[in-house]
């Protein structure tokens, strides 16, 4: 029964947040046609008045979702906040520019972000290598250590990963309240919508929150096992 409990409120932890998220961004994608232009203008209205015109603004591809890419210099946004004008288009685009001040200015979690994401992805890949290596060694050469192998496979692959979604959160957090929220209130919204903006900041700061609960789940589960 304890068991039965601790499962509902785990998935409740990793699952509320997205489902949170999700609605508040759905709740304020309504068209507003009194904004003079959709989210993709105003994120390069915003990127010119900065002096960041080597900054691109384009839609997004292969399914992902908002974001900026700091190889490639680009803000990337959904074609619904691209092109929309509603008040999550208008606030996501805000906020994705919010990161491109990080980058220009050098906020420091901001550059330990792009650097453990580099990590991560040479992490992950020797990690799903060696998770899938060790078995096949294990059973030519019967090696004991195979499962120290596998331990270390495993914090490789998911302890970086897990370490970089941990740091994002402050991250998006400085990139919604410190950056994108002082943008909005020079005069891009009227003060009835300040609060409204502010919810879909904090909305759009706790994307990755579900993802690092569950990252961290997977995380125990795997040592959990590797124990045994």
């Amino acid at each position: 029964m304890h068991f039965v409990i601790l499962l509902v409120l785990l998935i409740l932890l990793i699952l509320g947040p997205q489902w949170w998220v999700r609605s508040v961004l759905s709740r304020y994608n309504r068209e507003d046609r009194r904004f003079p232009g959709s989210g993709g203008e105003l994120a390069r209205h915003l990127l010119d008045r900065l002096s960041l015109e080597q900054v691109k603004v384009e839609d997004t591809s292969g399914g992902q979702g908002d974001h900026y890419d700091p190889e490639s210099r680009c803000v990337r946004l959904t074609p619904e906040n691209l092109h929309g004008r509603s008040l999550t288009a208008v606030v996501t685009a805000s906020h994705e520019v919010g990161h491109v001040i990080q980058h220009a200015l050098g906020y420091g979690p901001f550059r330990w972000r792009m650097r453990l994401v580099k990590i991560a992805l040479v992490a992950e890949r020797l990690g799903s290598f060696l998770l899938f290596a060790v078995p096949v060694l294990t059973l030519i050469t019967k090696a004991p250590g195979a499962g120290v192998l596998m331990f270390l496979a495993a914090a490789a692959t998911l302890g970086v990963g897990l370490l970089v979604q941990l740091i994002t959160l402050p991250v998006e957090w400085d990139a919604s309240f410190a950056r994108a929220m002082p943008l909005l209130e020079s005069g891009y919204l009227d003060k009835t919508q300040l609060p409204a903006a502010r919810t879909i900041l904090r909305a759009c700061a706790f994307t990755y929150l579900a993802s690092s609960l569950a990252g961290l789940l997977n995380f125990w589960r795997w040592m959990r096992l590797l124990r045994h």
